[in-house]
């Protein structure tokens, strides 16, 4: 069986994205990170993609006369790239459906809080860090989830909390956190690499591993 061709999708630092591709081409798994696929021409994940020899492309819906034009577009990026799974890694942007349609079941996304709570457009980055600490909650965490047409709202596959410090900022949560999302998220990206992640109903279940495994 062929590698996974795995595409990212960024829109800025791109740390969540280096983080992934160097531990999937460290271990040898059968995935190869194949394109970085950005919604900003300045975004500082489009150095880290040429410093790490991996195919970059930016791809803005402004450049385009319609919203079907960028999505065309989208999609023949990803055809080119002979994509077969996507990683959102601080993409800032609703994936078009009919992206969403065709890779269905084969997007996933991380998002640094434990939803449902604390999600929803407009919830990203520090922003969620900044409603955690005013709500007082006392935990916090990272999701991975499965992509649909509406924001954060796809099926949870992995989550993982931390208890939140009398002292932490949203500063000091946030990086907390970051440290802990990324390994999160690459333990859940194995999972599928490896075909045990079934959805059923809107909801995600993990497969124990082949014998073999």
């Amino acid at each position: 069986m062929d590698p996974m061709r795995i595409a990212y999708f960024v829109s800025g630092n791109g740390s969540t994205f280096q983080y992934l591709a160097e531990r999937l081409k460290r271990e040898r798994t059968d995935a190869v990170s194949a394109l970085l696929l950005s919604s900003n021409k300045k975004a500082l994940a489009l150095d880290r993609a040429a410093k790490l020899g991996i195919p970059a492309e930016a791809v803005r819906e402004r450049d385009f006369a319609t919203t079907a034009e960028f999505t065309d577009a989208l999609l023949a990026v990803l055809h080119t790239h002979k994509i077969g799974f996507i990683c959102l890694a601080g993409y800032m942007k609703l994936v078009p459906k009919e992206v969403v349609n065709e890779y269905d079941g084969r997007i996933i996304n991380v998002h640094p809080a434990l939803l449902p709570a604390f999600g929803g457009q407009g919830m990203y980055g520090r922003r969620v860090h900044e409603a955690v600490i005013a709500s007082q909650a006392k935990v916090s965490g990272a999701t991975i989830h499965l992509v649909d047409c509406e924001y954060d709202r796809g099926p949870i596959v992995a989550q993982q909390a931390l208890c939140i410090r009398p002292n932490d900022t949203a500063e000091s949560l946030e990086t907390r956190v970051h440290a802990m999302e990324v390994q999160l998220y690459y333990n859940t990206l194995l999972l599928f690499i490896q075909n045990r992640v079934k959805i059923t109903d809107h909801r995600a279940t993990i497969l124990p591993p082949l014998p073999n495994d």
